[in-house]
């Protein structure tokens, strides 16, 4: 039986011509578009392999990584993304990630990585790979503490910082305005922020958004 895969990128293109790409050697299940679509999916499908971008909308790749290595810890994660800087690729090799490739990767890399994943290794680019790049320690962002903030509060400012009202992440969240108020100001507060537009500078220094 094929590996089956799952993949998540807002750009159809893309997942597009991965899927052509894969399956003479993959099931490709289909393809997603937001982090919250990926996790209910991959939750539904239980994949091999998922195959997902970092810059993703309603819930980057990395918190829904986060999700999905809790409930599905034998799923192999794979994030093909044009983000390469080495935090970046800690923090996704800490939440449980095992393969990590650049978009401007071929083919061949790309069929390397799923292969090596899929065999209980780790397959780390040659593009990104360096000394500090080490899945059992946490490295926060260079000339950043460490973050404070919870798993709801990382939704809420996500939302927040993509331009959505409070009334519209409450929706998104199913939650009330007030819980969507008291995660934001809670935020504001513990991370010493003054200003909606700090908070939204936050969120990209930290690459939630």
């Amino acid at each position: 039986m094929k590996p089956r895969i799952l993949l998540a990128d807002d750009h159809r293109l893309i997942t597009e011509a991965i899927k052509s790409l894969l399956e003479p050697d993959f099931t490709v299940l289909g393809s997603v578009a937001d982090g919250r679509t990926l996790v209910a999916k991959a939750l539904e499908l239980r994949p091999d392999v998922i195959l997902m971008d970092i810059s993703m909308p309603l819930l980057n790749g990395l918190d829904a990584g986060r999700q999905l290595m809790a409930q599905l810890p034998n799923t192999k994660l794979i994030y093909l993304t044009m983000n390469h800087d080495q935090d970046i690729v800690a923090e996704a090799l800490k939440i449980g990630a095992t393969g990590f490739l650049i978009k401007s990767c071929d083919i061949a890399e790309l069929l390397t990585g799923i292969r090596t994943v899929l065999k209980g290794k780790h397959y780390i680019t040659p593009l990104v790979a360096g000394d500090r790049i080490n899945p059992f320690f946490d490295i926060p962002l260079r000339g950043e503490k460490p973050m404070h903030i919870t798993p709801r509060q990382r939704e809420v400012l996500q939302l927040l910082a993509e331009g959505r009202s409070m009334k519209e992440v409450a929706s998104v969240l199913d939650v009330s305005t007030r819980t969507v108020a008291f995660h934001k100001y809670r935020m504001m507060e513990d991370l010493n922020l003054k200003t909606n537009a700090e908070l939204i500078q936050y969120a990209v220094r930290r690459h939630i958004v």
